[in-house]
């Protein structure tokens, strides 16, 4: 099986899981597998224990159970990630809590995306952004904000699935196809 199939099996039975406690395991559940999910990426040696034939099903667990104590994991969690440890999916972690994360966006109606511009923007030019993206999709906007000078100016806002590219650079691009074709 690949890592999306496999993640999203788990993240889906995590989160029907916690549908049946309510509003505030789901986010206490989101809250503890993104925890997670951020250690891992900060350790690559994290990744790579887990994903280890030779590191025992115990040890993982061992490492798993420091990991849960900080985060503040409740039972749930923890013989969640215990079940995934026995199982061998604990390299998978990381995209489970992606796909839980998804998930729990699409329940509570967020939209996620990311800004990226030329030049830093302010803070208040940020939230006006935001505020202007929420008024016009209807729905909570969870943005990050990006600088990349290569764009040369403009925006490139990905919004889910959906890329809006009004950056210098793309104009200039679709201008340079233009006189190709001696339009």
């Amino acid at each position: 099986m690949t890592a999306t199939v496999v993640a999203r099996r788990y993240a889906n039975a995590i989160f029907a899981l916690g549908q049946e406690e309510g509003d505030k395991a789901l986010t206490r559940h989101g809250a503890c597998l993104a925890a997670l999910g951020k250690m891992i990426d900060a350790s690559d040696g994290l990744a790579q224990t887990l994903k280890s034939p030779v590191v025992s099903i115990e040890e993982k667990k061992a490492i798993v159970g420091k990991f849960l104590v900080k985060v503040k994991a409740d039972a749930i969690m923890r013989n969640f990630c215990f079940l995934l440890a026995d199982k061998g999916r604990l390299a998978f972690l990381r995209e489970i809590a992606a796909c839980y994360g998804r998930l729990l966006d699409t329940a509570k109606g967020v939209l996620r995306g990311k800004l990226t511009t030329a030049v830093p923007l302010s803070g208040e030019k940020q939230e006006a952004i935001k505020a202007d993206l929420k008024r016009k999709s209807g729905r909570a906007i969870e943005l990050t904000f990006a600088v990349d000078k290569d764009i040369l100016g403009g925006v490139v806002l990905n919004m889910g699935d959906r890329v809006l590219d009004a950056s210098l650079r793309a104009q200039l691009e679709i201008l340079r196809d233009t006189f190709k074709r001696g339009e």
